[in-house]
Formats: structure tokens, C-alpha cells, sequence
């Protein structure tokens, strides 16, 4: 099923205001989704600013002394943290061709398909959203449109 050649990633939001439990069904989502042989990769929205790197590291040290940017890679993975007033999640999807899926962690005014965490008044249905965006990727790869 994750084999088939996307041109772009389906993209689903977890919305919610803060402690519903958008990162804990995000983080029970990607497993369910990897064993039906989907990747997903996640862009986290935050509304205020965040601090990219770990106080200590020296990419901490780097952008603290005044670089623009900074990026930390091994032969497996990378990171990069840089300064962009303006960026949208649109950009962001494009540094992951390799994802079947791109979950989003926020945007609730977003134009995506979504689901509203709403815990702990509603608990969710973790299959049951699994195989709401299984078959959102399977009508987008065939062509009917979501």
C-alpha cells in the first residue's frame, strides 16, 4: 500500500486546544498508519514561537552567536533550524516527498480534512481515524478526489 508512487502526500490535521490530546493521538495514529504500510511525517504548528534547538548543543551556541541558520546531520537523519518570517505548512510538505501521509499538528482554521481532539470529554477512536485518512490516500491515489 505505502509502495505506491504519490505526487504529493495526502495531509490530515489533529486540531484542538491545548491538553486535548492532539500529540498523544498523533504519536498512537503513526504506528496504526506504519503497520497498514503508510509513512507519515508530522508538522507541528505552534501559534506563538519556539525554541529550536536544546540549550547546550553546540547548533544552540551557533544560532545564540547570531546565524541565520543552522543544520546538524549524521549519516542517518538531519535538522534544520532557520529563520523564515511568512512560512506555511505548504512549504514544509515539500522537504518530505518520502510521506504517504503528512499529519498536522494544529491549523484548526486550515482548509484540510481534520480531526478535533475534544478529550477528555471525547476519547478517539484511534482505527476508526486510521482508516478515515487510509481511505482518503486510496480515493487521492486513485483519482476520485477526497
Amino acid at each position: 500500500m505505502g509502495d505506491a508512487i504519490v505526487t504529493e502526500p495526502y495531509i490530515f490535521a489533529v486540531c484542538g486546544y491545548k491538553n486535548t490530546g492532539k500529540t498523544t493521538l498523533i504519536t498512537k495514529l503513526i504506528p496504526v498508519l506504519a503497520r497498514h504500510g503508510y509513512k507519515a511525517a508530522v508538522i507541528k504548528h505552534d501559534g506563538h514561537d519556539f525554541e529550536p534547538d536544546v540549550p547546550g548543543t553546540d547548533s544552540f551556541r551557533h544560532r545564540k552567536a547570531g546565524a541565520c541558520g543552522t543544520a546538524v546531520f549524521s549519516a542517518r537523519r538531519m535538522m534544520v533550524a532557520k529563520e523564515c518570517p511568512g512560512i506555511t505548512e505548504r512549504e514544509l510538505v515539500q522537504a518530505f516527498p518520502e510521506a504517504d501521509v503528512i499529519l498536522l499538528e494544529g491549523l484548526k482554521d486550515s482548509p484540510y480534512p481534520k480531526y478535533i481532539c475534544r478529550y477528555p470529554e471525547i476519547v478517539p477512536d484511534i482505527d476508526e481515524i486510521a482508516h478515515t485518512i487510509e481511505r482518503n490516500i486510496m480515493k487521492k491515489r486513485s483519482g476520485t478526489g477526497i
